[in-house]
């Protein structure tokens, strides 16, 4: 990516308000039309842009049994999401705003209803496809399903077995058949689970067809800075910075931002993580942390570091969500969207947000530089930090945020140039975050 980049982060399937499980898969419901497609998303295209964003990271739309991530066909759109047309329709209007198109590409396994796992329960050890998982044949017969290797221990999931060429070239197939139609790059889900140098065998064919294409891992732990250089990624997914500014706020514990802050510019040196304060699998930011003000503190911290920043949709108006460990238990943090954006009627608290989160975005843009900005930390205490951010030219910016019933200490300097900014003064008086601009030699 060229520029300082801000996603837009929406979950189709449950933006769009669609059916828990694809009825052309589950012989039980009706084949109907889908309400909602891919093409309603465009309005929202609209609203990505105004917001300031300048790509949409969109969760998974291919064929797929129930919550997308078991994929049954990779060429298909899923039928409750619309057509190859409705994904060509919101991929024009999202290029003609300036937005980016990036895709969640589910590549570590596939649906236990994939016609490839499918023809193994036919043809046994003798498929074509037999190598492309990892199985078990002990027990099996004509019609059933042999033992296969699972993700994560969900039985609707079926590794893929990477070490099998025919895997690779199926992925990076799938790869450039969607970077041909319009797409911009992919998000690669479960990153995590592949040995990292199997992305090198992946992804140069791929980049060579299209060089500008961006490729973000999904990783939660590990050592980041060496799974990029053995991937070949561009980017990943910072869990690191998530849990550190929820945990700091809520915790009411900046040195644990101090400690991760220090690790979040080694990591700059390497490449520029994907950053976020929430995401489709996590429990959203305003319920994470105690009450709107930490909430929007969160995304000062998000829109005033290094990386590139993702919104995940509904955040901008403050809505809240719960990740719960049961059968349906990401519903509420993955909420339909207004049918209407036009004749959508924000309370005065949703439009609070969307004004705090434009400001964060512009000040974003009319800072490029704090796309890759390294982060140091002048003063510190539980419940009080100051940082600058600085560019590589000797940009700066400072920030002040505050969870305590005190003021922070600044310099007299900054004093005379800080603006108090953002957020609405708390119960006790005081703003919780300030952003200034100190003098540069």
């Amino acid at each position: 990516m060229e520029r300082s980049e801000v996603l837009w982060q929406v979950f189709p399937l449950g933006a769009l308000g669609t059916p828990s499980v694809n009825a052309k898969l589950d012989g039980t419901q009706p084949d109907s039309p889908p309400r909602h497609t891919l093409a309603d998303l465009v309005p929202w295209c609209d609203h990505a842009a105004n917001l300031g964003a300048t790509g949409i990271l969109l969760g998974p739309i291919f064929d797929s049994y129930s919550h997308g991530y078991d994929t049954v066909d990779h060429y298909t759109i899923d039928p409750r999401l619309g057509t190859r047309d409705d994904f060509g329709t919101l991929v024009h209007a999202a290029h003609a705003k300036g937005l980016k198109v990036v895709l969640d590409g589910v590549f570590n396994h596939v649906g236990s209803r994939h016609p490839y796992l499918l023809d193994l329960a036919q043809n046994g050890p003798r498929s074509e496809y037999a190598d492309f998982f990892r199985v078990n044949w002990q027990g099996w017969s004509v019609g059933s399903l042999p033992q296969y290797d699972t993700f994560e221990g969900h039985t609707g999931l079926a590794a893929l077995n990477h070490e099998h060429p025919g895997v690779l070239t199926y992925i990076q197939r799938v790869m450039t058949y969607w970077l041909d139609a319009g797409a911009d790059g992919w998000r690669l889900d479960a990153a995590y689970a592949l040995d990292p140098a199997t992305w090198t065998r992946i992804l140069p064919p791929v980049r060579e067809q299209f060089p500008k294409a961006w490729f973000c891992g999904e990783v939660i732990h590990g050592d980041y800075p060496a799974l990029v250089r053995a991937s070949g990624w561009d980017s990943l997914t910072e869990y690191e910075l998530w849990k550190a500014t929820w945990s700091s706020l809520r915790e009411r514990n900046f040195f644990e931002l101090d400690w991760t802050l220090r690790r979040h510019n080694e990591f700059l040196d390497t490449f520029v993580p994907q950053t976020f304060v929430s995401n489709h699998d996590v429990t959203r930011i305003v319920s994470q942390v105690h009450g709107d003000a930490q909430a929007l503190t969160a995304a000062v911290i998000l829109f005033t570091v290094g990386g590139i920043p993702s919104i995940y949709y509904g955040d901008e108006f403050g809505w809240g969500g719960v990740k719960e460990e049961r059968l349906g238990g990401d519903d509420a943090i993955r909420p339909p969207l207004p049918d209407s954006l036009k004749n959508a009627a924000w309370n005065a608290r949703e439009k609070e947000f969307l004004r705090a989160y434009k400001e964060l975005v512009a000040l974003r843009a009319q800072h490029p530089w704090l796309m890759t900005a390294r982060t140091h930390v002048e003063y510190l205490d539980n419940e009080q930090i100051r940082y600058s951010s600085k560019g590589a030219n000797g940009q700066a910016l400072t920030v002040v945020l505050n969870t305590a019933s005190t003021p922070v200490p600044l310099d007299h300097e900054m004093l005379s140039g800080i603006r108090q900014w953002l957020l609405s003064p708390s119960e006790d008086g005081l703003h919780h975050a300030a952003i200034g601009y100190p003098q540069i030699p």
